[in-house]
């Protein structure tokens, strides 16, 4: 896998921002969803996305990755519009996405399921298809794993294997959706580092959807939502007792 460059090295010059969401509104048929979103992710930086249950974290991402439209505002990766970009190209450009539920393919090897992250790559994919060795420095369990079936493995280790599947297409954005959901205490700490290392190793910038505290921390700025819209932000050192009372307690 080529490594990205880190934030660091460019810190001598402003960089264009990974990404920029602007003034963006999202419907579902008549439902306001998403109200007046901005938000600016810059390289090697990792943003997390906050708030309760229902507020349009996920309906974000999705509008990110393509999947969902947006009614009107801007989206733009690296300085360039891509409103009109179906996922697949987005992906192309540099955005890995792993979902809720991540959508791992069971019937698959651990092995094939990664291979099939090189899609993201198109014509760029390698000829001799293979697994870069710095997957397996990220998630050690997977290289034990390769002949065994995406569908026998614990949540936590899908969950490793959906987001080693994403870099495998040398994003330069990763985005998740709640990575720790239903996970066991363990594996989370490993999906924090894992996910840090990718930030802070490869220069790859990463927009998460997280609950748990602990993980919410290893960012570098956080965003809360409510109701559909930015109502706060700032770097997570800064993160108050009284924001996380409003926007992560259950």
């Amino acid at each position: 896998m080529q490594s990205q460059t880190s934030f660091s090295a460019v810190a001598d010059r402003e960089p264009e921002a990974t990404l920029n969401l602007s003034n963006l509104n999202v419907f579902y048929g008549e439902s306001h969803i998403l109200r007046n979103v901005d938000m600016t992710i810059h390289p090697g930086q990792m943003v997390c996305l906050i708030g309760r249950n229902g507020v349009g974290k996920t309906t974000l991402l999705k509008t990110v990755m393509g999947l969902l439209p947006s009614r009107t505002g801007s989206i733009e990766f690296e300085g360039r519009s891509i409103d009109r970009l179906t996922p697949d190209k987005r992906a192309r450009l540099g955005i890995g996405y792993v979902p809720q539920g991540r959508e791992i393919i069971p019937k698959l090897t651990v092995q094939d399921n990664l291979l099939l992250g090189l899609e993201a790559l198109g014509d760029r994919a390698p000829k001799n298809q293979k697994v870069p060795d710095e997957i397996y420095d990220l998630f050690p369990v997977l290289k034990q794993m390769l002949s065994r079936m995406g569908g026998d493995l614990s949540g936590g280790q899908q969950q490793q294997l959906a987001i080693a599947r994403a870099l495998m297409g040398q994003p330069k954005l990763l985005v998740l959706d709640e990575p720790t959901e239903g996970i066991q205490p363990s594996i989370i700490l490993d999906i924090e580092n894992a996910v840090r290392r990718v930030v802070e190793t490869m220069g790859i910038s990463v927009l998460l959807v997280e609950q748990h505290l602990h993980f919410v921390r290893k960012a570098d700025w956080y965003y809360a939502m409510q109701k559909g819209g930015i109502v706060a932000a700032g770097p997570t050192s800064e993160l108050s007792q009284d924001v996380v009372q409003r926007f992560l307690a259950v």
